[in-house]
C-alpha cells in the first residue's frame, strides 16, 4: 500500500563520511523541513534522491557509486542530486554510471543543493561545480535541527591547507575557510533553543579556525566567545593537530567546566622518517610532548590517536617506533587504519608499498594496545561520579550515555532521562563500556 502524502513530493536523503558532512545533510533537512516535501528512507522508491558522498578512501568512493546505483535502481525516473567530495573529485565517474542524467552540486555550491533538489526540470548533465581550490568563503549553510540526535555537530570551518601526502581532502574540499564568529554564535543558539545538550565543534581541519577571518581569530577565542552565551550547553572538539593544542587552549579547558576533557589527536606514526614521506609536520618526540601537556593540564581527559598503518616505506622499524610511542604515553585509546591508497594523491603512486599481510599484522597488534588502553582508562575512572548525556536505551533496557571525559556508560534508568544530563558513579568495567548507578 502506498502511503504517500498526496501533492508532497517525497525526498530521500543520505550521507556518507565526516562530521562535517554530516552537519551539511542536518541543514539540507532543515530546509526541506519548510517546503512541501514529504522525507521518505533512502532504501524505498522516492522522487528525489539527495546522497552526500564521501571520497577519504577509495572504498568510501565506492560506497558513493553503490548508493548512487541503490538509488536508481528504486526508481529511474527520479531527480537525482549528488553531492560531497567524491561528487566534486569523480564528476565524469558519476556520470558514466546511469544513462539517465544527474544532477552534481559540488561542495562549494551546498547552499543551493535543495534549490537544486527541488527544480521542476529532469537533471540534464547539471554541474554544479566551481573551482574549489578558489574558494575563499565558506558555504552558508544554517541547521535549524539535528535530527533525534542529542549532539549536534557545529561545523565552523571547511577546507584543509596541509596537503598530507596520502589525503585527498584538500582536492575535495579547497582551501581552509571559517564561519565568522557571530555565525558561529547564531548557530550555537538554534542548537540550544532547539534542545540539544552538547555541541561538537567540528571542520575539516577544526585548529586553523579563524586564521583566515579579518581580523584573525582562533579556536580558543570562538570558545570564550561561545561560553560568555551561557547556553546550556557542554562543548567538545574534534580533531586537533598536536601542533595546535596550546597552552591558551588547555587553560580554558581546565577552567571551564562546559568544556568537554576531550582531545583527540591523529598521530599517524610515531617514525620521523614515515611522518616526513607523510608530509606531517611535526617529529614523534612533538606529539609526545604535546600528550604530556594534556595530561599535566587536564589529568582526566580522554586522549584519543589516529594511526595509519602501513604507510608506503613502513617497515618493520618504523612500525615499532609508533607501537613502541603509543604504548608509553598515557593516551586512551587508538583509531586504527591500514593505509590503503587514494588514487590522486602523492602517497598512491609511491614505491615500497606495504604488503596486506604485513599490513593486517600490524593493525591486530595495535588493535590489541587499543583494547588494552581503553580498559585501562575506564579502569581508572572507576569509582568517580561523572555527568553522563544519556543518548538512547539499550537493548535490555538500560540506559546509555557519555560522561565529560567520553567514557561509554550504561545504568538503569527511565527512559524520560534520554537526553538529560544525569549524575552517575562509575562501577564496574563491561564489554561495551562502564556500568554505572545514578547517585
Amino acid at each position: 500500500m502506498n502511503s504517500k502524502i498526496p501533492g508532497k513530493k517525497t525526498i530521500a536523503v543520505t550521507t556518507l563520511g565526516c562530521k562535517v558532512n554530516q552537519f551539511e545533510t542536518a541543514a539540507f533537512l532543515s530546509e526541506l523541513a519548510e517546503q512541501e516535501v514529504e522525507l521518505v528512507p533512502f532504501s524505498g522508491p522516492a522522487e528525489v534522491y539527495i546522497i552526500n558522498t564521501c571520497a577519504v578512501t577509495a572504498r568510501a568512493g565506492a560506497q558513493s557509486r553503490q548508493l548512487i546505483r541503490q538509488a536508481l535502481r528504486a526508481n529511474p525516473e527520479a531527480r537525482l542530486i549528488v553531492t560531497g567530495c567524491y561528487a566534486q573529485i569523480a564528476a565524469q565517474e558519476i556520470l558514466e554510471i546511469a544513462d539517465s542524467p544527474i544532477c552534481i552540486v559540488g561542495n562549494d555550491s551546498k547552499h543551493r543543493l535543495v534549490e537544486v533538489a527541488l527544480a521542476d526540470r529532469h537533471c540534464d548533465l547539471e554541474m554544479h561545480l566551481g573551482s574549489i581550490a578558489g574558494q575563499k568563503e565558506i558555504s552558508p549553510l544554517i541547521a535549524t535541527s539535528f535530527g533525534a540526535r542529542t549532539r549536534a555537530y557545529l561545523k565552523v570551518q571547511d577546507g584543509c591547507n596541509s596537503f598530507c601526502s596520502y589525503c585527498i581532502v584538500p582536492y575535495t574540499r579547497g582551501r581552509s575557510r571559517s564561519l565568522a564568529p557571530d555565525k558561529a554564535v547564531a548557530q550555537a543558539e538554534i542548537f540550544a533553543a532547539q534542545g540539544y545538550k552538547e555541541q561538537v565543534l567540528t571542520g575539516i581541519h577544526l585548529g586553523h579556525y579563524g586564521h583566515d577571518l579579518t581580523p584573525r581569530t582562533n579556536l580558543r577565542e570562538l570558545l570564550a566567545l561561545l561560553l560568555a552565551k551561557n547556553f546550556p550547553v557542554r562543548y567538545r572538539l574534534s580533531s586537533l593537530e598536536p601542533t595546535e593544542i596550546t597552552e591558551e587552549l588547555l587553560n580554558l579547558m581546565a577552567e571551564s567546566a562546559a568544556v568537554m576533557p576531550y582531545l583527540h589527536i591523529p598521530l599517524q606514526s610515531g617514525d620521523d622518517r614515515i611522518l616526513k614521506r607523510m608530509n606531517r609536520r611535526y617529529p614523534a618526540a612533538v606529539f609526545a610532548m604535546v600528550v604530556e601537556q594534556i595530561v599535566a593540564r587536564l589529568p582526566e581527559a580522554a586522549i584519543g590517536v589516529d594511526v595509519l598503518v602501513g604507510f608506503p616505506g613502513e617497515d618493520k622499524a618504523a612500525f615499532y617506533n609508533t607501537y613502541n610511542l603509543l604504548e608509553s604515553l598515557p593516551v586512551s585509546y587508538l583509531h586504527v587504519f591500514p593505509y590503503s591508497k587514494r588514487p590522486g594523491t602523492p602517497a598512491a603512486s609511491m614505491v615500497d608499498q606495504v604488503a596486506k599481510a604485513e599490513k593486517e599484522e600490524r593493525v591486530g597488534l595495535l588493535r590489541e594496545l587499543n583494547h588494552k588502553k581503553r580498559s585501562a582508562f575506564y579502569r581508572r575512572n572507576l569509582g568517580s561520579t561523572r555527568q553522563i548525556l544519556v543518548e538512547r536505551r539499550k537493548p535490555g533496557c538500560l540506559l546509555r550515555g557519555y560522561s565529560e571525559n567520553y567514557i561509554p556508560v550504561s545504568f538503569e534508568g527511565d527512559s524520560a532521562l534520554v537526553n538529560q544530563l544525569v549524575t552517575v558513579r562509575l562501577e564496574e568495567l563491561a564489554e561495551d563500556g562502564v556500568l554505572g548507578k545514578v547517585v
